[in-house]
């Protein structure tokens, strides 16, 4: 978003779809540092 300065905030660029797509995934998901928590504990659980 940073390369395309204030034209990757504007409605109907690929680039904001693109950007909006991944922060509403990783809200759904969880952020990144529960799911590093997530793996460790399913690693830690099956002996890995």
């Amino acid at each position: 978003v940073q390369v395309f300065g204030g034209s990757g905030y504007i409605r109907g660029m690929e680039v904001e779809r693109l950007y909006r797509d991944a922060k509403i995934t990783q809200i759904y998901e969880g952020t990144n540092q529960i799911q590093r928590t997530i793996i460790a504990r399913e690693l830690l659980k099956n002996g890995a």
